[in-house]
């Protein structure tokens, strides 16, 4: 498992909010969801994603773009009109100007929304949870990726929006993993594209020796690693393996390795009833009192504190 193939798999689709919209200028969508991801495509038309305080993005078809929250920002066919439609938590959205509900006034049918016969056609998947896993990828990404013309997987977006009008046993399961391919081809070709101005992590897995090892701790997390171990196991010596690592990565590999648990093991703790015991065996820990000790250290509560918490969130 390399890192990005181990940080994707944080923000991975469960019953994700997928909707293909119709709409007719003017128009305009503040969206205050506050979800930590969006994947938007234009298929037909074009679109301008607004931050407050940033430059507006224009979205032209057969483009791709990734936003970030939990920030709000406006979605519209032009920066200048005002919003209409207020999109909240669960894809709800109402009237910006007397705050009715919209849904069903403006239901096209399965996943589809808004006018009929509108000039412009995008397909939204939102992501309505997070990891802290994921963490790394999501901290390294600007407010919003877009792809051009040229990069942006085409095919995998024709494939979505026909899936997305198709109502049949399993399709909920099956839209959630199209969607997750289509973040993931995205971002790979984001950042591939961009290798010099990406983080150490990225840049690391192309480090034969810092890549080889880095495989090695996400394979195998549970595993008593050294950095004794892992030096022989890419064939450097010990220092030598250990200044490529803290150059590359920015802090030790034990260090990494621990924050890497740590993050499993609180994303572990939310989607999975597992007793903390359990838990800390599966992510490398020897007693459930180490473990409890370093997951406060480093989240400032115990794991029960976390798991309740996040359920109550």
């Amino acid at each position: 498992m390399d890192v990005l193939e181990a940080l994707l798999d944080g923000p991975r689709a469960r019953g994700a909010f997928l909707l293909r919209m119709l709409l007719d200028p003017p128009w305009s969508l503040r969206n205050e969801d506050e979800a930590p991801l969006t994947v938007f495509a234009v298929l037909r038309g074009s679109a301008w994603i607004c931050h407050d305080e940033r430059p507006p993005l224009r979205v032209e078809a057969g483009q791709v773009a990734v936003v970030l929250g939990p920030d709000h920002y406006t979605v519209a066919d032009d920066p200048a009109t005002p919003p209409d439609v207020v999109v909240y938590p669960g894809g709800r959205c109402n009237s910006a100007d007397d705050g009715r509900a919209l849904w069903d006034e403006r239901s096209l049918g399965i996943r589809t929304w808004g006018d009929p016969d509108g000039d412009c056609v995008l397909l939204v998947g939102t992501y309505e949870g997070d990891g802290e896993a994921s963490r790394p990828l999501l901290s390294a990404l600007p407010d919003v990726v877009l792809l051009g013309h040229e990069e942006a997987p085409t095919s995998l977006l024709n494939v979505l929006a026909e899936e997305m009008q198709i109502e049949a046993p399993g399709q909920r399961a099956l839209l959630d993993r199209l969607l997750d391919v289509l973040l993931i081809s995205t971002l790979r070709t984001w950042f591939a594209g961009r290798r010099d101005e990406a983080p150490g992590w990225f840049r690391a897995q192309h480090d034969p020796a810092v890549g080889e090892a880095l495989a090695l701790l996400h394979q195998e997390v549970a595993h008593p690693w050294t950095v004794e171990e892992l030096a022989a196991q890419v064939g450097l010596s010990r220092a030598a393996f250990g200044r490529r690592f803290t150059a590359l990565l920015g802090e030790p590999p034990m260090s990494y390795l621990a924050g890497w648990r740590l993050a499993l093991a609180a994303d572990l703790l939310v989607s999975s009833d597992a007793t903390v015991a359990a838990l800390a065996r599966q992510v490398g820990y020897g007693s459930p009192f180490s473990f409890s000790a370093a997951f406060k250290r480093a989240y400032g509560v115990s794991p029960q504190q976390y798991r309740a918490g996040r359920a109550s969130a």
